[in-house]
């Protein structure tokens, strides 16, 4: 099974960058995507099913042009589960999931903390979004949260760790809240398989910042520990150029 997870900055505007023609060459069995920012009415379903994904499932923010999740899959899932059902975390559309035969997806983008009021709400949804998973692991323990985390784990995932040490994305609170979140129960698939350094998933758009790579790696395919020996494939697709983001994949054996 291969699973994508792309936060594409604007689903529209991914599509006008020629995502779909990436998308069919690289020919995942489910793709998460991230900050859609449209509505399920804004867009053409017929496109994504033509490109192979006749089942699309779209969660958008209440605040048209912002946020918003959704996933797409080459088969019918068994149930969508459309939030948390915990309205502070729901209001933006930040979960989804998709639960198949032997294994469930969700597709997350937790807040950034760009200002000290936004700081306050990522932090409050990263407690919740915690307890909620520990309660769902207990009747879906085969879960796979792919999706932007907004939160770089350890150095190695940053470019620049001293100077960033006191930014949202990399701050010691949110580096533990990642490493107390895998303790419970998850592995980060690629750094389970590649330790190199260097590897980001986002990019500023600003001072050649991808040109250069001095870039962040907020984006994750967490896989829980009973999954773990079913991970075969997990890499940093930096080659796709349609957001400030790049894609990244999983691949289970099954």
């Amino acid at each position: 099974m291969k699973i994508v997870s792309y936060n594409v900055n604007g689903i529209r505007a991914a599509l006008k960058k020629g995502v779909l023609d990436w998308l069919v060459a690289a020919n995942p069995d489910v793709i998460c995507l991230q900050e859609i920012k449209a509505q399920e009415d804004q867009l053409d379903l017929s496109q994504f099913e033509a490109a192979g994904y006749p089942y699309t499932y779209w969660f958008s923010a209440q605040k048209k042009g912002y946020s918003g999740v959704a996933i797409l899959s080459k088969t019918k899932p068994k149930n969508i589960v459309f939030g948390t059902g915990i309205e502070s975390m729901d209001f933006e559309g930040r979960n989804i999931r998709a639960d198949f035969s032997n294994v469930s997806v969700m597709s997350l983008y937790l807040p950034s903390g760009t200002n000290i009021q936004r700081l306050e709400h990522k932090f409050e949804y990263m407690d919740l979004f915690k307890s909620y998973i520990d309660e769902l692991k207990k009747e879906v323990p085969n879960l796979i949260i792919c999706g932007d985390y907004n939160i770089c784990h350890e150095a190695i995932d940053i470019h620049d760790p001293v100077r960033n040490k006191n930014v949202s994305g990399f701050l010691p609170e949110e580096r533990a809240w990642m490493s107390n979140f895998l303790k419970s129960g998850f592995v980060d698939a690629f750094r389970h398989l590649n330790k190199a350094p260097h590897q980001y998933s986002w990019w500023s758009y600003r001072a050649n910042a991808r040109a250069n790579n001095k870039g962040w790696r907020l984006d994750y395919t967490l896989v829980s520990t009973p999954l773990k020996e079913n991970i075969k494939r997990a890499v940093i697709l930096s080659e796709a150029v349609h957001s400030d983001h790049c894609p990244v994949l999983l691949e289970l054996k099954q």
